[in-house]
C-alpha cells in the first residue's frame, strides 16, 4: 500500500524535486520515512524525462544536506524527534535515503560520501564515526577509485581490529559496512587479504565476525564461480580460523565458526565438485576437500561432526554422553586403513576435544579426557604432526584440574582413580609408538610443561606416576634432568607432605628409566638427586634407594665424563672416581687473605655426603653381587680419609682455614644425622658402623676444636653464631657416636662437658666496665647461652650418660636459678658494627636476642625438669617454701612476657616451663592461670595457617593445657580456669574441623595420660584418670567426631589413601612422618581408650557408664533436632558413631546400670533411622537380652503402643525376634518366651504394611523353627496355620516384587549371615557392618587404621577384632531397593545409541544479522533470529518461574520480542533458573499493566492482530485458528485470566482443548 501511494504521488506531481524539498521542510519520523520511500521509487522507476540532472542535484542536496547532517545529529536530532523511538525511525528512513541519493548520483556522490566518512574517521569516534560508517555503507557498493576503495578497506579492518571500546564499532563495520563492500568486486579481495592475509589479521571473534557478514559473497549458495574468482574454502588460514573459533571460550564466537562450516558444507554438497584445499606443509594432509564420488559420505562426516559440536554447546553430560561414541565413528571415516594415513586432516577431531577440555562441566571435561587417552590407545592412530603439540597444549592444560582425578563410586577408597590408570597406559602407548627421533624431544616438552604453570599435588602426582611407567628408554639428556629437577622444585610447594613425596619417588624413577646415561655426566645426577628431600622420598635402606643404587651400579662408567673432571685421557667415569674427586674438591679451600665471615652455604655438605652414602651402598651391593663375605670397605674409606686428615688435625693445628673447618665440620654433621630405616642398632648398618668408627678416632681433637673456639674469644662477629650453632649440633650426634661405637671416649666427653659449662657460666657472669657493649662480647655472651642450652639439652635426652652427676651442673643450676630471666643483649653502636661485621647480618640483631632468651628458658627447663626446688641452698624450710613459691610466681610472669617478645618458633621451651609452674599457682593465682592459658591459645590459633612450626607448638600448648596436675587441680577447683579449659578443648575441636589433626593431638596426648601416667604409683594412676570423668566432653566428642568433607577435601583423602595402599613400593610411605592427621584417629584413639577400661575398676565403670548416657542423650538431641534426615548426611554420621560407640562399651556394663540405660535404647528404636543406625540397635537390643534375658518383659512392652507408634519402628524390633536364638540362649525355660514371641509376630503377620508383613514372617520362621526343634505340644494346634502360611510364602508364583522382596529379604546379610555374638569385633562394628549397610565410603574404618595408630595400644588379651570370614566377603544389597530394570546392564553397554538428542539450531535462513539498528537496540539479532512478527505479551503474569518459562519457549519459537510488567523479573534468581540465559538471547520490552490498553492500540495501528489466549463463548479452537502474519499474543494472569477490560480489545481469542478433568494448564506451557 505504501509503494502504491508513493508511486500515485510521484505521478501526480509535476516537479519530484520540489516535493522532495517539500517533505524535508521540518523533522518527523514520518516525513523522514516518506522521504526514503520517495527516493527509492525514484531510483527503481529512473527519473522522469528531462529531470535527470535535477534530479541529481536534488539527490545530492538532499544527501549532504538533510541526511549527512541528521546521521551526524546525535542527541540534538533526537530531542528534535521526540525521543529515542522517534530518533530511531529518523535514523532508519535517513539511511535509507542516503542509500537511495547514491543510487541517483552515481559514483561522484559515492566518492564524495566516502572521503568525508574517511576524513571523520580519522579525526575521533563516537557518534560522528557512526555515521561515517554509515556513510561508507552508502557509497561502498558505486566507488570505482581504486585509491578510494583501497583508504575504505583500510579504514573498515582498522574498526575490525581495534581492541576495547571498539566492540560496538567492529559489530557495526560487520554488519553495514563489509558487506557493502562485499558488493564492490574491487573492494572484496582487499577485504579479503586485510582478513586472512599474511599481514596481521584480526584476532578470531572479529575475523569471524566479518567473515560470517561476508559470507554471502565468499560462499554463495549459487551456481560455482560467483563472485570475483574468491573461494574460501580454499584457503588455509580460513579453515585454520573456523577451528579456533569452534574451540573459543566465547560462545557467540564458536556460533559464527559453525555458520561459516555449515555454509561451506552447504555449497560444497550443492556443487557436488571437486575441491581440495592446498596443504599447510608437505607431509600434512588438507584441512578440506571434497569429491563428487563421496559426497554422501562426506556429508555424513560432517553432519556427524556438526552435531557432535553442537551437542556440546548444550553443556549437559546426559545429551552429551550419548553421542560420544559418534566420534569413533568419525575416526572411522577419518582414517585409511590401507594406507594407514588421515584422510581428514585430525586438527579436526582435535577441536571436539578441544571444546570439551574447556567445558565449564568438569564431568564433561574429565569425560572428554578418558574418551581421548582410551582411543588413541586402543584405535593406535597414526601419528600426525602436530598431535604432540596437542597433548602438551590443550590436553595437559585439562589435566591441571586436580578434581577430574576422583575415583568413581564403585572403587574403593585407595583405588587408583580410573583418570590416573588411563593415562598411565596413554603415555607408556603413545611414547612407544613415537619414532624413536622424536621421543626425546616430546617428552622434554612434557616434562618441561609440568614446570611452565603452578600445578596442584594430585595432578603432579599421576603425571609423574605416568611417566614413571613408562618403559625404559634412553631418550632423556641434560636438559631432560634439569626439566626434572624443575618439577622437582615445583612440587615443593604443595602442603600434602604425603603426595609431595610420592611425586619425587616417581620423578626419579623416571629420570632412572628414561634418562641416556651416556649423555648425562655424574655431577648433573647428583645435583639432580640433592633436590629430593631425604624426609620425604630418597632416603637410606627404601626399595627407591636400593634401585638408585643398583641404576649406578649397572650404568657405572658408562656416564659421560664432565667438562670440569680431571680425568682428562677418560672418555667416561666411574662413580667411586667421581665421588673421590667430589670430596677431595669439596674440601679444597683457596688461601685468601681474609676470613670469609659467613658459613658456607649446606647444598655442598649434603651433596657430598649423600653421593658419599650412595657410593657406598654400591661398594656393598657389588661385593654381595660378587659373593664376597668380608667387606674390606676400601672405597669408602677412600672416600673418608680427606675428611679424616682434616679433623685429626683441628686439636691440634689452630690455622687451618676457617672455610676449611666449617666445611669439614659440615659434611661431618651430615654423616652424623644418617640413620638406618631398618637396622635398629648402627652395628648392624655395615656402612653407617663404618663411618662412626672411623670418626670415632678424630672425637677428642674435634671436641678439643670446639671447645677452643667456643670459650676462647675467636666468635667474634654475627656470622660465627651460624658456626656456633654447627659446633653446638656436633655435640649431641659425637656424644650418641660414642655411645653406639663404645663409651671408651666418655671421660673425654665429660670432660668436654664440665670445661664447656664452667667457661660458658664464666663468660656470661662477666660485666664489661664500658657502657656501651662492643660487638665482641654480646657474641660471645649468645655463643655461651647457646652452649649451656645445648648441654641442658644433652642431658634430657641422654640420662644414660649421667652427665648430671658433673660439680659443673650444680654451678649452672644455681647461675639459671639466679639470673635475670628475658634479659636483652644490647645491639652494638653502629660504628662498632661496621668495623667488624659483614652488612648482612646489621639487620639480624632481633633474632640473636630472641635466640638468647630462647636458651635461657631452654636452660630453665631442665632446671625444672630436673631440680623441682630453686632454692635448695636455702637451710630453713619455711624461707625456701616462701622463697620457691615467689620465685616460682615471678618466673610465670616472666612466661608470659617472653611469649609476647618471642618469635613463633622459639617459644617452645616456655611452654615447657609454664607446664611445671602453672599447678603450683593455680590455687593461689588463678587469674595468671588463666592469662596464661589465653596467650597461649591466642598463639596457637595465629599460627594455624603455618605448616612448619604449627604441630610442634600446638604438641607443647596440648601438653601444657592438658597437663595431668593442671586438669587435676582445676577439677578439684572447679573454678574459672575449670571454665576456660573446657573452652580451650571446643575451640579445639572447632580449630580441628578446618585443620584436620588438631583434635587427634589433643585426644592422643589426654588418653595415654591418663590411662599410662608416667608416675608409677597407684596414687597417680587414679589421680589421672579422674581427669577423664572430669573432661569427659574430650571422649564424647571424640566418639563421633568427624566432618563431612567437601568435594575437593575428599579427593585429597583418597589420593592420600591410594598412595598408602602402594605401601613400600612408594619411598613416601616409609619415610615421611606418621602424623595420625586423619579424622579417623580421633575415633580410633576415643575406641582404643575405651577398650583399655576395666568394668571391674570403679572409676573407669563411672566414667564408661556417664559416656553412654551421654551418647545416649546426644543422639536423642539429633533426633530431636531433625526427625528426617537423609542418608550419609552429617546427622546419620553422628547418630552412626554413637551407637558404633555404644556398641563397643556393652560388654562392659553391668546388669544395674543396663535396666535403665535399656529404656533409651528402646525409645531411640521407635525413631526414625537410617538402615545402618536400625541394625546397631538391633544388634545392641540382641546382645543385652542375651546377657540378661530377664529384661525381655520390657521387649515385650514395646509391642504394646499403638500403631501409629510403631509403623516406623516395629521392623527394628521384629529384626530382633529373627535372632530370637540368641536371645534365648542363656534361657532355661525358653517355651514362655517362644509362646510370646509366637503371639506377638503372628499379629504383625496380617499389618497391611508389606515391608512390615515380610520382617514378621521372617521373625515367624526363625521362631517357629525353635519351637518345632523344642517340641512344643502347645503350639500343635497351630502347626497347620503357620506351615501352611510359611509354604505359601515360599512358593510364591509369578515374577512381581513379593516374590523378589521375600528372597531379598532371606538373602539379607542381616538375617542369613550375620550372627550378633561370633560377628562382635572391632572390624564388624566399624568397617565391615557400615560397608554392607552402604554407609559412605569415607565412614568405613579398617583394621589397618587401628593398627597403624600406636599412640594408644589395645589390651594384649583382646579378642574381639576380626569379622568372620563368611561376613567379610559379603558384598552390599539392600532387600529394599526396587529392581533396575531387566535391560539396564545391556542398555549401559551399548556402544552406540539408536537416537541422541539433537540440539537444532537453524541457520540457512538466519545469516548472522547484523543491521545498524539491531547492533545497538537488539540482541537476538547477533544471533540469527528469524524475522518472526509474533509478539508474546505477559504483563499480566507475576510469578517469576512462569515468566522465566514463558522467555525460554518464546526464545526456542523465535518470538520477535516478549513484553513483560516489569524487567526487574530478569534478576529473580528462579526466573533465570527457568529461562536458562533466553533473556540474553529475546528481545524484552517493559510493559506495565496499567499501560497495556494504549500499548494494544498502538499495536492495532501498526497492524498487528491482537489475539487473547482464553476460554471465552465465541473463542477458537487453537487447532483450527490460522494466525496472521503479525501477531500479538496476549496471554492471561495465572489465577484470573484476562481482565474483563481488556476483553473488548482483542481482536480474537483462542483456546487450547483440554481433555483431562481439571480444566488448568500452566501459563508458561501455553
Amino acid at each position: 500500500m505504501e509503494v502504491v501511494l508513493a508511486d500515485a504521488l510521484l505521478a501526480r506531481c509535476g516537479d519530484p524535486c520540489a516535493l522532495l524539498r517539500d517533505v524535508c521542510a521540518s523533522l518527523s519520523a514520518e516525513r523522514a520515512e516518506a522521504l526514503r520511500l520517495l527516493l527509492q521509487r525514484l531510483a527503481a522507476g529512473g527519473p522522469p524525462p528531462g529531470e535527470a540532472e535535477a534530479l541529481r542535484r536534488a539527490a545530492w542536496e538532499m544527501a549532504l544536506e538533510w541526511c549527512r547532517p541528521l546521521l551526524r545529529g546525535g542527541e540534538a536530532a533526537a530531542a528534535a524527534a521526540g525521543g529515542c523511538g522517534e530518533r530511531l525511525r529518523v535514523a532508519r528512513a535517513a539511511r535509507g535515503a542516503l542509500r537511495h541519493c547514491v543510487l541517483l548520483c552515481g559514483a561522484p556522490l559515492a566518492a564524495r560520501l566516502a572521503r568525508d566518512a574517511l576524513s571523520e574517521l580519522a579525526a575521533g569516534g563516537g557518534a560522528g564515526a557512526e555515521a561515517a560508517v554509515e556513510a561508507l555503507v552508502a557509497a561502498a557498493p558505486r566507488l570505482e577509485e581504486p585509491a578510494l576503495v583501497a583508504r575504505c578497506v583500510a579504514a573498515a579492518l582498522a574498526l575490525v581490529r581495534e581492541e576495547g571500546e571498539g566492540e560496538a564499532a567492529a559489530a557495526l563495520v560487520a554488519g553495514r559496512l563489509l558487506p557493502a563492500l562485499g558488493g564492490n568486486g574491487a573492494a572484496l579481495r582487499r577485504v579479503w587479504e586485510g582478513l586472512l592475509g599474511a599481514g596481521g589479521p584480526p584476532r578470531a571473534g572479529r575475523a569471524l565476525l566479518a567473515l560470517s557478514a561476508l559470507a554471502d559473497a565468499l560462499l554463495p549458495r549459487g551456481a560455482p564461480g560467483a563472485g570475483p574468482g574468491l573461494d574460501a574454502r580454499l584457503c588455509p588460514r580460513f579453515w585454520r580460523l573456523v577451528q579456533e573459533g569452534l574451540t573459543e571460550r566465547d560462545g557467540l564466537c564458536r556460533r559464527r565458526a559453525r555458520y561459516l562450516l555449515k555454509r561451506a558444507l552447504d555449497l560444497s554438497g550443492g556443487q557436488r565438485a571437486e575441491l581440495r584445499c592446498p596443504a599447510e606443509g608437505a607431509d600434512e594432509s588438507s584441512l578440506f576437500w571434497w569429491s563428487a564420488e563421496k559426497n554422501e559420505e562426506l556429508m555424513q562426516f560432517w553432519e556427524t561432526y556438526i552435531l557432535i559440536m553442537e551437542t556440546l554447546e548444550g553443556n549437559q553430560i546426559h545429551v552429551i554422553k550419548p553421542v560420544l561414541p559418534k566420534i569413533n565413528g568419525l575416526y572411522e571415516h577419518a582414517i585409511s586403513r590401507e594406507k594407514g594415513c588421515w584422510l581428514f586432516h585430525p586438527s579436526w577431531h582435535m577441536c571436539i576435544y578441544k571444546r570439551m577440555f574447556e567445558s565449564e562441566n568438569k564431568t564433561l571435561t574429565k569425560e572428554g579426557i578418558l574418551h581421548f587417552l582410551e582411543l588413541y590407545e586402543t584405535k593406535h592412530l597414526p601419528n600426525p604432526l602436530g598431535f604432540s603439540e596437542f597433548v602438551i597444549g590443550p590436553l595437559m592444560d585439562a589435566l591441571s584440574e586436580s578434581s577430574l582425578y576422583s575415583r568413581t563410586p564403585s572403587q574403593l577408597m585407595g583405588a587408583c582413580p580410573p583418570l590416573g590408570m588411563r593415562l598411565q597406559k596413554f603415555l607408556a602407548t603413545y611414547v612407544m609408538l613415537l619414532p624413536k627421533e622424536e621421543k626425546g624431544s616430546f617428552l622434554l616438552k612434557f616434562i618441561q610443561k609440568m614446570t611452565s604453570r603452578h600445578w596442584c599435588a594430585v595432578p603432579i602426582l599421576f603425571l609423574s606416576m605416568a611417566l614413571a611407567y613408562i618403559p625404559a628408554c634412553k631418550v632423556l639428556g641434560a636438559e631432560g634432568l634439569h626439566a626434572l629437577r624443575d618439577v622437582l622444585q615445583c612440587t615443593m610447594i604443595t602442603h600434602q607432605i604425603l603426595l609431595r613425596g610420592a611425586a619425587q619417588c616417581y620423578l626419579l624413577q623416571t629420570a632412572m628409566h628414561l634418562t641416556d646415561v651416556e649423555k648425562v655426566s655424574l655431577p648433573e645426577v647428583s645435583s639432580f638427586l640433592l633436590s629430593l628431600r631425604p624426609e620425604e622420598s630418597l632416603r637410606r635402606d627404601t626399595v627407591l634407594w636400593v634401585e638408585l643404587c643398583s641404576w649406578l651400579q649397572v650404568n657405572d662408567r658408562c656416564f659421560r665424563k664432565s667438562v670440569t673432571s680431571d680425568f682428562e685421557h677418560q672418555e667416561t667415569l666411574s662413580l667411586c672416581q667421581y665421588v673421590r674427586s667430589l670430596v677431595g674438591e669439596y674440601l679444597k679451600t683457596p688461601a685468601s687473605e681474609r676470613e670469609n665471615c659467613f658459613m658456607p652455604d649446606w647444598f655442598e655438605a649434603k651433596l657430598v655426603a649423600t653421593m658419599i652414602l650412595l657410593a657406598a651402598d654400591v661398594e656393598q651391593m657389588s661385593n654381595k653381587y660378587s659373593g664376597k663375605s668380608n667387606i674390606e670397605w676400601i672405597e669408602l674409606e677412600a672416600f673418608l680419609n680427606p675428611l679424616l686428615d682434616v679433623l685429626m688435625r683441628l686439636g691440634s693445628n689452630a690455622y687451618i682455614p676457617t672455610l676449611k673447618t666449617d666445611k669439614s665440620l659440615q659434611l661431618l654433621l651430615k654423616l652424623l644425622q644418617t640413620r638406618s630405616l631398618k637396622c635398629s642398632n648402627t652395628q648392624d648398618d655395615g656402612v653407617l658402623f663404618f663411618i662412626w668408627k672411623s670418626v670415632a678416632t678424630s672425637v677428642e681433637s674435634i671436641l678439643e676444636f670446639i671447645l677452643r673456639r667456643l670459650t676462647t674469644n675467636e666468635l667474634s662477629t654475627a656470622g660465627d653464631l651460624d658456626r656456633c650453632d654447627l659446633y653446638l649440633a656436633l655435640i649431641p650426634e659425637i656424644v650418641n657416636l660414642c655411645f653406639q661405637v663404645g663409651w671408651k671416649k666418655g671421660p673425654s666427653i665429660k670432660n668436654f662437658i664440665l670445661s664447656l659449662t664452667n667457661a660458658s657460666i664464666h663468660n656470661l657472669q662477666e660485666r664489661s666496665s664500658e657502657e656501651e657493649p662492643k660487638l665482641k662480647e654480646q657474641i660471645k655472651k649468645a655463643a655461651s647461652m647457646a652452649s649451656l642450652a645445648a648441654v641442658c639439652e644433652i642431658m634430657d635426652q641422654k640420662p644414660e650418660a649421667h652427665l648430671e652427676s658433673l660439680p659443673s651442673v650444680d654451678a649452672l643450676k644455681r647461675f639459671i636459678s639466679f639470673s635475670q630471666l628475658n634479659e636483652v643483649l644490647k645491639k652494638p653502636s653502629y660504628f662498632e658494627e661496621k668495623s667488624s661485621l659483614c652488612e648482612e647480618t646489621s639487620q639480624g640483631w632481633g633474632k640473636i636476642v630472641a635466640r638468647y632468651i630462647h636458651d635461657q628458658w631452654v636452660c630453665l627447663r631442665f632446671i625444672l625438669n630436673s631440680y623441682p626446688r630453686l632454692a635448695q641452698e636455702c637451710e630453713e624450710p619455711s624461707e625456701m617454701s616462701l622463697y620457691t613459691v615467689e620465685r616460682s610466681r615471678k618466673i610465670l610472669q616472666l612466661a608470659l612476657e617472653a611469649l609476647t617478645i618471642l618469635p613463633s618458633d622459639q617459644i617452645l621451651p616456655v611452654f615447657d616451663c609454664m607446664k611445671v609452674l602453672v599447678p603450683k599457682h593455680l590455687d593461689s593465682s588463678e587469674s595468671l592461670c588463666i592469662e596464661a592459658f589465653d596467650l597461649a591459645w591466642k598463639i596457637i590459633s595465629s599460627l594455624s595457617n603455618t605448616q612448619l612450626i604449627f604441630w610442634s607448638n600446638l604438641k607443647a600448648f596440648v601438653q601444657l593445657i592438658f597437663d595431668t596436675e593442671i586438669l587435676a587441680a582445676a577439677a578439684s577447683a572447679k573454678g574459672q580456669a575449670y571454665a576456660k579449659i573446657k573452652e580451650i578443648i571446643f575451640k579445639l575441636i572447632d580449630m580441628s574441623a578446618t585443620k584436620t589433626g588438631v583434635f587427634s593431638v589433643v585426644l592422643s596426648h589426654c588418653c595415654r595420660s591418663w590411662i599410662f601416667p608416667t608416675v608409677d604409683e597407684r596414687s597417680a594412676l587414679t589421680n589421672a584418670f579422674l581427669n577423664a570423668g572430669s573432661y569427659c566432653e574430650l571422649i564424647t566428642e571424640a566418639c563421633v567426631f568427624g566432618t563431612v568433607f567437601r568435594r575437593d577435601q575428599r579427593l585429597i583423602q583418597d589420593v592420600h589413601a591410594f598412595v598408602e595402599n602402594l605401601g613400600e613400593k612408594c619411598a613416601a610411605n616409609v619415610v615421611t612422618e606418621s602424623t595420625n592427621r586423619d579424622d579417623h584417629y580421633v575415633r580410633i584413639c576415643a575406641i582404643k581408650f575405651l577398650c583399655l577400661l576395666d568394668g571391674s575398676n570403679t572409676l573407669h565403670k563411672v566414667f564408661m557408664e556417664d559416656i553412654f548416657i551421654k551418647l545416649l542423650d546426644k543422639d536423642e538431641l539429633v533426633s530431636r533436632s531433625r526427625t528426617r534426615y537423609y542418608a550419609n548426611s552429617l546427622q546419620h554420621r553422628i547418630k552412626n558413631r554413637v551407637w558404633q560407640t555404644l556398641l563397643v562399651l556393652l560388654p562392659k556394663l553391668d546388669q544395674n546400670f543396663l535396666c535403665g540405660a535399656l529404656d533409651k535404647v528402646f525409645q531411640a528404636g521407635f525413631g526414625n533411622n537410617q538402615a545402618s543406625v536400625k541394625y546397631f540397635i538391633e544388634w545392641i537390643v540382641i546382645l543385652s537380652l542375651h546377657k540378661y534375658p530377664q529384661f525381655l518383659n520390657k521387649f515385650w512392652d514395646c509391642f504394646c503402643y499403638d500403631e501409629e507408634k510403631l509403623k516406623t519402628s516395629v521392623c527394628t524390633f521384629l529384626s530382633v525376634l529373627s535372632h530370637f536364638d540368641i536371645v534365648l540362649q542363656n534361657t532355661s525355660e525358653k517355651k514362655p518366651a517362644l509362646k510370646k514371641a509366637l503371639i506377638v509376630v503372628l499379629q504383625w503377620c496380617f499389618n497391611h504394611n508389606f515391608s512390615v508383613r515380610l520382617y514378621a514372617l521372617i521373625a515367624l520362621k526363625k521362631i517357629w523353627g525353635m519351637c518345632r526343634m523344642l517340641h512344643v505340644e502347645e503350639f500343635d494346634a497351630l502347626t497347620p496355620v503357620i506351615e501352611s502360611s510359611l509354604q505359601q510364602v515360599e512358593n510364591m508364583h509369578g515374577t512381581g516384587n513379593a516374590r523378589r522382596n521375600w528372597q531379598r529379604i532371606q538373602d539379607h546379610f542381616f538375617f542369613a549371615t550375620f550372627h550378633p555374638l561370633e560377628d562382635y569385633s572391632l572390624e564388624t562394628i566399624f568397617y565391615t557392618l557400615p560397608r554392607l549397610s552402604e554407609l559412605a565410603e569415607d565412614e568405613w574404618i579398617s583394621l589397618s587404621k587401628f593398627d597403624r595408630f600406636t599412640d594408644v595400644p589395645l589390651p594384649v588379651a583382646f579378642q574381639w577384632y576380626h569379622s568372620r570370614t563368611e561376613l567379610r566377603d559379603l558384598k552390599p544389597s539392600d532387600w529394599s531397593q526396587q529392581d533396575m530394570g531387566s535391560n539396564s546392564a545391556e542398555t549401559d553397554s551399548q556402544t552406540e545409541w539408536t537416537d541422541v538428542q539433537k540440539k537444532i539450531i537453524p541457520w540457512k535462513n538466519s545469516t548472522p544479522s547484523l543491521d545498524l539498528e539491531m547492533v545497538f537496540q537488539d540482541r537476538a539479532a547477533k544471533l540469527g533470529k528469524s524475522n518472526s512478527r509474533l509478539i508474546v505479551v505477559a504483563s499480566l503474569i507475576d510469578k517469576p518461574t512462569n515468566l522465566g518459562g514463558l522467555c525460554r519457549t518464546s526464545e526456542i519459537f523465535g518470538a520477535s520480542a516478549l513484553v513483560v510488567g516489569s524487567l526487574h523479573y530478569i534478576q529473580d534468581k528462579q526466573f533465570q533458573h527457568l529461562s536458562v540465559s533466553a533473556e540474553q538471547w529475546l528481545p524484552l520490552v517493559e510493559v506495565k499493566p496499567s499501560q497495556l490498553v494504549d500499548y494494544l492500540q498502538q499495536k492495532k495501528t501498526e497492524g498487528y492482530t491482537i489475539i487473547g489466549v482464553e476460554q471465552t463463548a465465541k473463542s477458537f479452537d487453537l487447532t483450527e485458528y490460522c494466525f496472521p502474519e503479525k501477531s500479538l499474543l496476549l496471554l492471561g494472569n495465572e489465577h484470573e485470566g484476562i481482565p474483563a477490560n481488556l476483553i473488548h480489545h482483542l481482536d480474537v481469542c483462542v483456546e487450547i482443548p483440554q481433555q483431562g478433568i481439571i480444566r488448568s494448564l500452566n501459563v508458561h506451557q501455553t
